[in-house]
């Protein structure tokens, strides 16, 4: 639980609480991919490839140093709120819901009027922070998928779908409910690329 001395009541608290989880859902709100693009040259990164403002569109540009800058620091955000959550409280729900607050914010940045990325990589980052044995089995699930299919939408939605599955193998059933909600998210912003996949019209990895 939060321990600020500096509260003195139940309303202050809360108060206090929410003005966290929106800083959380701020950070998450940074268009790394679209800043990045922008800094290098490449102008608006929504106006080519896919529209998205994620590593996988920012590789379209041809500049893989910067798709993967941008991968990691989308993934940061999600481990970064998690970490100051847990640096704020011993409550792990409270370091869930700043993370998860985060990944929202990629997915629907107050920034860019609500129309963001996926929240694949902040999602990992995300689960990287609250197990790096989760973390670590949903990249690898990543990486497995997308060296087969060469398809990034399809080893996102398997790798992130698997989530709450590697919760309950890890013994944490507290969490399925909520990896679950995050995972039907990110599946349900990936629906363009679902109706692309069973068309045989989605874009392979780095095409440009």
């Amino acid at each position: 639980m939060l321990h600020p001395t500096f509260l003195n009541s139940l309303y202050e608290y809360q108060i206090f609480t929410c003005l966290l989880y929106f800083g959380a859902y701020l950070l998450g709100s940074i268009p790394f991919g679209l800043l990045l693009t922008k800094l290098a040259g490449h102008g608006d990164i929504r106006n080519i490839g896919s529209g998205n403002i994620g590593a996988t569109n920012v590789l379209r540009t041809g500049n893989k140093q910067l798709a993967l800058l941008t991968l990691f620091l989308d993934g940061g955000k999600g481990a970064l709120a998690v970490w100051l959550g847990l640096a704020i409280s011993d409550n792990m729900y409270f370091a869930l819901l700043m993370g998860l607050c985060a990944v929202i914010g990629h997915m629907y940045p107050i920034f860019l009027k609500f129309k963001g990325g996926k929240g694949v990589a902040t999602a990992i980052g995300f689960y990287m922070m609250m197990s790096w044995e989760l973390g670590l089995m949903i990249v690898v699930i990543w990486l497995m998928v997308a060296f087969v299919l060469k398809k990034s939408s399809a080893a996102a939605i398997t790798a992130i779908g698997s989530a709450p599955f590697f919760a309950w193998f890890l013994d944490m059933p507290e969490y399925i409910l909520y990896f679950g909600g995050l995972s039907a998210l990110i599946i349900y912003k990936h629906k363009d690329n679902i109706n692309r996949l069973f068309n045989g019209t989605e874009p392979s990895i780095g095409r440009k």
